[in-house]
């Protein structure tokens, strides 16, 4: 009976601590935690976290792909005759340098990106990163530094090959930029301003933005991802890590990100980079001639019966397109089966040609439509600037 009656007396105290001071027990068992919300096995809370991660639109997984890979690129250059005269040329691409004594003539470095492509250590950047550098040194993420030959560059799309010899080096994974669509997310990774490796994120905001007067050979990506001097030759990758561009120029009065970065397709990229390894140099053809849009007062002046094509203001002597006969005042409409609106569709058309490979040139001559054939030559390597 008194068991009994003490058992009641101990649960019906029990009961009135949990109900009205239930921190007193929980102080009398400091070894449990205070739950705040639901708990899982830890496997099972790993990937809840991951779907989480994936469902608030994160993108840290396809940073923690792509990063290892971008690299920071910094080219040494002989001393300028006239130091001042490309400084705004240099900050724009570069960012700020060192104030040096104007009596001393140290060499200058430029700071850039790079990707690593492949196992034996290729990397992407751009031409004008390491264009005149005697020295160029790549920093990766893990801390490692090594020297890095040049293998080729190509100024027409500003795309350079650089290799390094580093064992058990992070590659990243390439992607279609035939999938690419408008609005996709995207990353842009690199080192602006030497502050250290920086990602950002946007979205594809055009496709094949040419007639920009940055290269030859225009196709470019472009983004709203920050995109700021130093970040030139780094990588613009899509959500799942994958690079669908090399970083290579912006828009902007001051030298700063407004929104407006360009890249180059992968695709582009890769292309070069074979041609170079292969070759020595990117194969494209070439006639020799000048080009200019073809206006409606020119085609009104001239009584032309088409209004799409592309005007030759210019023929260079001895040229394959002189020695096929081609004049100055010739619309040019076609190259083999393709259909050229503008310069830029004609110099891309005639490029695509193999060197010493036969092509015909489908054009007007005032009312008079003519077929010419021509084998084209190997296009000239630009003059530094």
């Amino acid at each position: 009976m008194i068991f009994a009656q003490a058992t009641t007396v101990g649960l019906a105290l029990l009961f009135v601590l949990s109900t009205l001071k239930p921190d007193w027990l929980r102080r009398a068992n400091p070894a449990q935690p205070i739950v705040l919300g639901a708990s899982a096995p830890l496997a099972a809370g790993r990937a809840e976290a991951k779907a989480v991660d994936t469902h608030r639109g994160g993108y840290s997984l396809a940073a923690k792909r792509a990063a290892p890979a971008v690299v920071s690129v910094m080219a040494s250059k002989a001393p300028a005759r006239n130091a001042g005269s490309d400084e705004r040329w240099h900050r724009f691409h570069f960012g700020p340098r060192g104030q040096n004594p104007p009596q001393e003539r140290r060499p200058q470095t430029g700071l850039g990106s790079g990707v690593i492509v492949s196992e034996q250590g290729y990397l992407l950047t751009n031409s004008h990163v390491v264009e005149g550098a005697s020295d160029i040194e790549v920093m990766l993420t893990d801390g490692r530094q090594a020297r890095a030959s040049l293998v080729g560059t190509d100024p027409e799309t500003d795309i350079a090959v650089l290799k390094i010899d580093l064992p058990g080096l992070p590659v990243i994974q390439l992607g279609q930029v035939e999938g690419l669509q408008v609005g996709d997310v995207v990353l842009a990774i690199g080192n602006p301003f030497n502050v250290g490796q920086t990602v950002t994120s946007g979205i594809v905001s055009a496709l094949e933005r040419d007639q920009l007067g940055i290269n030859t050979f225009e196709n470019f990506i472009q983004t709203d991802a920050a995109i700021n001097p130093g970040n030139s030759g780094g990588a613009l990758v899509d959500e799942a890590g994958r690079l669908v561009g090399i970083n290579t120029a912006i828009y902007s009065r001051s030298g700063g990100s407004l929104g407006i970065g360009f890249a180059i397709p992968i695709n582009t990229a890769t292309q070069v980079m074979e041609s170079l390894l292969r070759d020595g140099q990117v194969q494209r053809g070439w006639i020799g001639v000048q080009l200019r849009e073809l206006t409606p007062e020119f085609a009104e002046a001239f009584k032309l019966p088409i209004h799409e094509g592309v005007l030759i203001s210019g023929v260079l002597a001895e040229g394959p397109a002189a020695k096929a006969g081609v004049k100055p005042g010739d619309v040019i409409v076609q190259v083999g089966k393709a259909v050229v609106h503008s310069p830029a569709q004609l110099l891309t058309a005639i490029s695509a040609v193999p060197p010493k490979s036969a092509t015909t040139l489908s054009l007007l001559r005032g009312q008079q439509k003519l077929e010419i054939a021509l084998t084209v030559a190997q296009r000239p390597k630009p003059r530094p600037q």
